[in-house]
């Protein structure tokens, strides 16, 4: 023990520490390295994946490997070769892994410089690093080195350098010489020129810049700094540096992939048990195509009001075939895929309205029915949320009709708190929305203004059914059916088809959009936006008789955008894909059910127009006014306001005298008698659903009854500080 304890004390093991808790650190750092260096090995490639008319998805730019379009390195020029290892790695063929000489020299070039001038990365370095993918730091450096030795201890140079060769990235998403020639030049690479060969052995280093599609000028100080090398090393004679060190021009060929990443990703992880060699999709290529420019085309132009990701999703209503699934990222680095987010949960906002003012037609109401339109809270937590409108302005009472027309949020909670919140999120779940899976109290009467989080594709999948007059039939991807699934029922086509009528209706949005705008598309389309709390989320969902169309755009950091709604931010987009689909054929007028009555009804403001009603709810009098929700509800009346665990304070700045709490009740007429009881004493009687109740501090129990003792509501207990 004594010797033991004087050996860890020797100076020399203490030296040795750092030196031994580094390569500890080192060899725990590093990452297992392939058993072969081909891409289908290392990104699990399995069946080929085709659009609708069998043109190939897997050749595409989105994706971390190069598998479409390899060439071994017999098939390369042997100047293609020479230019590359020249410009990337000069002594490749020397190292076993780490250029010790260009490293120090680039260490000493940098402290001289007071910055990091060259990398000196090896071409096995750079394998590695495409391998393991880590942040550019000194860490990552130093073990990078030491994986680069364990690479050329277990591959040939020359399989390094082929594989290498065939997934270096290059601007434009594209990987290897096969693709950078094509995108670059048009043409094969063993077709180019010297010049052009020489282009394309610089456009490694800043992938980016030196783009001759872009900017052809930038490559001529690289293309000059080449060649000097190559006429000082004797591979080329120096007569030709000049010729060489001109720019080519780019002679880009039309672009035949597909940049469906994501789509194809989801078809993989739903066909994963399937051991078909080809996987054929509803996927229209030329629409994805179309689709994609377009949605990145909108992120740019909104770049500058914070919106920074975007998703867009098609689906034909003919057997919920989805036609396009395009992602978009501003954020991305080059050749990243990046989140999904067509299947992303974000909040919705305002777009899940529909659905609440469907239900209510299913329990009664028409789309004449009145509510009124007045400033209100309803509980969230222990607490109050106030519900206004976006303009802050309040409209009295207003028909069904305007209230979804103008996305009001007042009328939007009334109708949730008719129809009761359980039986909402029910009917949101049977749509597909299986995340909001929280109790009903979790979301309160937010639910109704999207405080949940929902999906792109489940939105669609639910828009879908209000097109296709209330019968659900979730989104198919392939096309040999193997997916599809029957038609089910989930709201009547009467009520479905009133919420369609009433989102193609340009005049019922003119309170809060007013006349035309983006929201009025040019042939019958039924429109709906939303926008979540702060700008984070902004949502529009069309549909005309043959498709729907979904867009989202935000952040999906959480930072808030500057002022984008679903009406500034995706309406565009979405108009722009309904013009690219009418152009190729005109789509005829949207689905109603034949059953809707027709009647002429006379508005508040003593105006008349036509309202369709399901068969038995039509007024009996043509021209009498709509009639105003009596409260003729399937639930029984509860208390709404206060609510169970409510927690309130007095304001210290008003006379307490001037302070009270607004008791409502659901589903109760306005001309009922109603008695109010606060801590088993009457506190007040009077007709309808609403008391003013003067704050007292303590804790108290309150209950409303029928003054002829039709019903009680159950107690509710809260407390005021």
């Amino acid at each position: 023990m004594f010797r033991l304890r004087r050996l860890l004390l020797h100076p020399l093991p203490l030296a040795l520490a750092p030196a031994m808790l580094l390569a500890l650190a080192t060899a725990l750092a590093q990452r297992p390295l392939p058993h072969r260096l081909v891409p289908e090995a290392l990104d699990g490639t399995r069946a080929d994946v085709l659009d609708a008319a069998g043109q190939p998805l897997t050749r595409h730019y989105q994706q971390r490997w190069n598998t479409a379009d390899r060439l071994p390195l017999a098939q390369l020029p042997a100047f293609l070769k020479i230019a590359i290892v020249s410009a990337e790695d000069r002594r490749y063929w020397q190292h076993g892994g780490i250029d010790w000489r260009a490293r120090l020299a680039a260490v000493w070039q940098g402290l001289q410089a007071g910055r990091a001038v060259r990398g000196a990365s090896t071409i096995s370095e750079q394998v590695v690093r495409l391998l393991h993918p880590r942040p550019r730091t000194l860490w990552s450096r130093w073990v990078e080195g030491f994986e680069a030795m364990r690479l050329e201890a277990r591959f040939s140079k020359p399989d390094i350098l082929e594989f290498y060769l065939d997934q270096v990235p290059y601007g434009g998403h594209r990987r290897g010489l096969r693709q950078a020639a094509r995108y670059a030049f048009g043409r094969e690479p063993a077709t180019l020129s010297e010049a052009e060969m020489l282009a394309l052995a610089v456009m490694p280093r800043a992938p980016s810049r030196l783009d001759p599609v872009r900017d052809a000028a930038a490559l001529r100080g690289p293309m000059r700094r080449l060649a000097l090398r190559m006429a000082d090393d004797g591979l080329i004679d120096a007569a030709r540096v000049e010729v060489l060190s001109t720019p080519p021009p780019a002679l880009r060929a039309d672009d035949d992939s597909v940049p469906a990443a994501h789509f194809v990703a989801e078809v993989r992880r739903r066909a994963r048990a399937d051991s078909s060699p080809v996987l054929r999709t509803t996927l229209d290529a030329g629409l994805q195509r179309q689709a994609q420019r377009l949605l990145e085309q909108r992120l740019r132009e909104l770049a500058g009001v914070g919106v920074r990701q975007g998703a867009l999703l098609v689906v034909a209503l003919d057997g919920s075939r989805v036609r396009s699934w395009n992602v978009a990222n501003l954020d991305a680095d080059e050749g990243e895929i990046g989140i999904d987010t067509v299947l992303t949960p974000r909040q919705p906002g305002s777009a899940l309205k529909p659905f609440v003012y469907a239900l209510a037609l299913e329990h009664g109401w028409t789309a004449a029915t009145r509510i009124r339109d007045a400033p209100t809270a309803a509980h969230v937590g222990d607490g109050l949320h106030p519900y206004r409108n976006y303009s802050r302005l309040s409209y009295g009472e207003v028909s069904v009709r305007e209230a979804l027309g103008n996305s009001l949020n007042v009328p939007a909670v009334k109708a949730l708190q008719f129809v009761g919140g359980a039986e909402f999120l029910g009917l949101l779940q049977r749509l597909g929305m299986s995340g909001l899976s929280a109790h009903p109290d979790h979301y309160g009467d937010g639910i109704a203004l999207g405080n949940g989080e929902v999906t792109l594709a489940q939105l669609v999948d639910a828009y879908a059914t209000l097109a296709r007059q209330g019968q659900r039939q979730p989104l198919q991807l392939f096309d040999d059916d193997r997916d599809r699934q029957p038609l089910q029922p989930l709201l009547s086509r009467e009520s479905a088809s009133i919420i369609t009528d009433i989102l193609s209706d340009p005049r019922a949005r003119l309170l809060e959009f007013g006349d035309g705008g983006l929201l009025r598309f040019p042939s019958q389309t039924a429109v709906k936006t939303g926008t979540s709390s702060d700008y984070r989320d902004a949502w529009c969902l069309a549909y005309n008789h043959d498709y729907v169309v979904g867009a989202w755009m935000g952040t999906l950091d959480g930072a808030a955008m500057d002022g984008v709604t679903g009406s500034i931010g995706p309406a565009l987009l979405v108009r722009s894909v309904f013009g690219w689909l009418d152009q190729r054929q005109p789509s005829p007028p949207l689905r109603l059910s034949p059953r809707l009555e027709a009647r002429m009804i006379r508005d508040s403001d003593g105006g008349e127009r036509r309202e369709w009603f399901a068969p038995g709810t039509a007024p009996e009098v043509p021209d009498a006014p709509a009639a105003a929700w009596t409260g003729s509800a399937p639930l029984v009346p509860s208390l709404l306001q206060p609510f169970e665990g409510l927690r309130l304070a007095l304001d210290p700045r008003v006379p307490a005298e001037q302070q009270a709490l607004e008791f409502q009740l659901a589903a109760v007429a306005a001309d009922e008698s109603v008695r109010w009881f606060v801590d088993e004493a009457l506190a007040g009687e009077g007709s309808g659903a609403r008391f003013q109740w003067p704050l007292r501090r303590g804790e108290h129990i309150a209950y409303a009854a029928a003054a002829d003792g039709r019903w009680r509501t159950p107690a509710v207990r809260f407390r005021v500080k």
